[in-house]
């Protein structure tokens, strides 16, 4: 039976007295700090690290809260962990591995003698990959009884530059498949329906990854990372209806030689538990979410032919980040979501489509046009060749690669296309690194590239301090069209105002805060919005444990620019179209409510709301709304809201707080100081929980106008 996890590291190995099949956990990396390893350089910060870091792609597959990740500051930063020494009491020593897969510099060494007996890479060293831990293991009985030390080494300072380790253990069996005993299987089918049912594990900790292909007539068709499984949590579909009839293969590299999961793999005509689709118990109610997989950025936000289209950074083979494609959703009116067919399809496995954009091409500059429908041009990163464009004449449906790919080849990623009217030309705003800066925030740039025809794109120039997802846009002040400015902005959502001519943008403010609570990232706005209005959506980090699909995409948000004391600042408003998922409705009316008062919500029951409230607190006031359990609470002396103990500057405007509050099942989004205050949280109430109370402590509130609507779902 093996041990519980230990604080950091069991020390004294020597004296350990377990029985032989007991496993000694080395470490576990569950600590504050390190403990008693010796750390050098800076890559791998003070102490381990609580999954994700700071503009790292999603780490997944670690035991416990925390692991090593020597991506603190970026890869740049170089460094090693060294373990104090230990006595090899066991057969072998089993770890979880991932991160760069760079030959003695992103590496885990086991030294014996001061010389390496042992040693393990993560498996990325090609743009795109994985963070996911995979385990791993060293047969080391022939060194049993040797003292020895484990050194995690980080000396690369490229991509994959880094590496990430966990709970490393002594055992007498081994818990990850020798390479020997890992095998190719295949599957002969002929495809007869329009899907194939994929058997994926949702704890991938639980699950080895294999590398799954499908072959048509000998040729590689699609080829991604699952993690296939005898026991699945969810059948992932792959759409094979583009060969019906034919014969093929279904292969899965890497998988234990006695694995029956491809015996699990069959073919329908809708996907797996299609009757629950929208029905499960963490979907989102009115927050876009696919209906199987992961999703990550949005991505080629625009209004054609009279359908918003919403492609989006998606896994269609797992619950975690990978394999990205362009997913595919249209609506008429941002609210109500048809999910449709994957657009963008990697070319091979390694070559993934990552974040970009989308435009009209009204001219036809481009000259891709053909029928009658509105040429829909995107460009997207190509991990394996760098920035490129595709066209579609079938409504955003499907996309044509244009010969030319890649049209910006660089160090970045995730092109914002854009028409500048004035200088009547092309403008792609892409993140970039600069590699002559040392400093992480001036080598951080979003670069400005033009074309007069979407295909031939020259550099005009760069500005600092922007890190991935840029986007450019501009809003008149206070609703005049006379005072225009432009906004930069990129994945964190802060952002500059200043001017743009086309080629170079000039700040005229420091960097602004963007959303003020947490789980929103990668934000977009749509382009060619039929009313004129800049409307964004997030990725809305809302993690849906158990659930065939994981994460969300944001409310649609206006965006205004407002004048306040310090200059123009952005607001966010979720658009009026959201009204339609009022279902039933309680207006209290105008009100003078002081501590002590009566719950005006009384009898009010329900689990969608949205809530809105205009009130002027006295100075030592506390507002408080509980929305099914959820405090969302207004404090007038400091003038800051509290979402879920989570507090944002919220300033008085004119002495009146307006909030609104939308509440669904895994997320609230909640808006103050007219929109200057933007709290995305992810949340999840309890399931029984249906109440709404409003209450007020320490003063009095005088309320023009309050009301709460019960929402219906935007799924039916």
């Amino acid at each position: 039976m093996s041990q519980p996890f230990s604080s950091l590291l069991v020390a004294a190995f020597a004296a350990f007295s377990a029985r032989a099949a007991d496993d000694i956990v080395l470490a576990d990396f569950e600590g504050k700090d390190y403990g008693q390893w010796k750390i050098t350089g800076k890559a791998f910060g003070p102490g381990p690290a609580q999954g994700t870091l700071p503009r790292q792609m999603h780490v997944s597959g670690f035991l416990g809260h925390g692991l090593v990740n020597s991506f603190h500051g970026g890869d740049r930063p170089t460094g090693t962990l060294t373990s104090p020494p230990f006595k090899i009491e066991r057969k072998f020593i089993n770890f979880l591995i991932g991160g760069g897969g760079w030959e003695g510099k992103t590496c885990m060494n086991l030294l014996v003698n001061d010389k390496v007996a042992r040693a393990s890479t993560g498996p990325n060293s090609q743009p795109g990959g994985s963070e996911e831990l995979e385990p791993a293991a060293w047969d080391v009985a022939d060194l049993a009884g040797k003292t020895a030390v484990i050194q995690i080494v980080d000396n690369a300072t490229g991509g994959w530059g880094h590496l990430n380790v966990d709970h490393i253990v002594l055992s007498d069996s081994r818990k990850a498949p020798p390479a020997s005993k890992l095998a190719v299987l295949e599957r002969e089918l002929t495809l007869e329906k329009r899907y194939l049912h994929l058997p994926v594990k949702t704890d991938a900790r639980k699950a080895r990854k294999c590398l799954g292909s499908l072959l048509v007539d000998g040729v590689v068709v699609r080829e991604f990372d699952i993690e296939l499984d005898e026991q699945p949590g969810f059948f992932a579909h792959l759409d094979i209806s583009a060969w019906r009839g034919r014969k093929a293969t279904l292969r899965a590299a890497k998988l234990p030689a006695e694995s029956k999961a491809l015996d699990l793999v069959t073919q329908a005509d809708s996907i797996w538990a299609a009757d629950q689709v929208y029905r499960e118990p963490l979907r989102g109610q009115f927050h876009f979410s696919p209906k199987r997989g992961w999703n990550n950025d949005p991505n080629g936000m625009v209004f054609a032919d009279g359908e918003y289209h919403l492609y989006f950074q998606h896994n269609p083979y797992g619950w975690n980040w990978g394999n990205m494609h362009w997913g595919h959703a249209v609506s008429r009116d941002m609210v109500h979501w048809k999910e449709l067919p994957i657009a963008i399809h990697p070319l091979k496995h390694g070559d993934w489509v990552f974040s970009g954009s989308a435009v009209v091409d009204k001219a036809n500059s481009s000259g891709w046009r053909k029928g009658d429908n509105e040429l829909i041009v995107a460009a997207f990163t190509s991990t394996g060749r760098g920035e490129c464009m595709v066209y579609s004449n079938d409504r955003g449906r499907t996309f044509t690669e244009f010969e030319g790919n890649p049209v910006v080849k660089h160090t970045g990623r995730d092109p914002r296309l854009l028409w500048h009217a004035p200088s009547t030309q092309w403008v792609m705003a892409v993140y970039t690194e600069d590699k002559t800066q040392t400093d992480k925030e001036k080598m951080r740039c979003i670069a400005f590239y033009t074309s007069p025809d979407l295909k031939t794109w020259t550099f005009q120039s760069r500005i600092p301090g922007f890190y991935e997802c840029p986007d450019l846009f501009e809003l008149p002040v206070d609703g005049d069209a006379s005072r225009k400015k432009w906004v930069l902005t990129a994945a964190s959502s802060d952002y500059r105002v200043g001017a743009f001519d086309g080629k170079i943008f000039t700040p005229e403010t420091p960097m602004l805060k963007g959303h003020l609570g947490r789980g929103f990232y990668a934000a977009q706005t749509f382009s060619h919005d039929p009313r004129g209005r800049v409307v964004q959506i997030g990725w809305l980090q809302t993690a849906t444990h158990g659930m065939p699909f994981n994460q969300a995409m944001s409310l649609p948000l206006e965006l205004s620019l407002i004048s306040t004391g310090e200059g123009p600042r952005l607001t966010w408003t979720p658009v009026k179209e959201l009204e339609k998922l009022r279902a039933k409705s309680h207006r209290p009316g105008a009100r003078t409510l002081k501590d002590g008062d009566a719950n005006p919500f009384v009898g009010v029951s329900g689990e969608l709301f949205e809530v809105r409230a205009d009130f002027a607190p006295s100075a030592d006031t506390t507002v408080t709304f509980n929305v099914r359990g959820v405090e969302i609470a207004y404090d007038a002396a400091k003038q800051e809201l509290v979402v879920n103990n989570h507090r944002a500057p919220a300033p008085l405007r004119n002495g009146r707080q307006r909030l609104i509050i939308y509440a669904d099942r895994t997320a609230f989004e909640v808006f103050a100081s007219d929109g200057l205050a933007c709290v995305p949280m992810p949340v999840i109430p309890k399931a029984e929980d249906r109440s709404l109370t409003l209450s007020i402590k320490g003063g009095a509130a005088q309320f023009t106008s309050l009301e709460a609507h019960e929402l219906r779902s935007a799924w039916k």
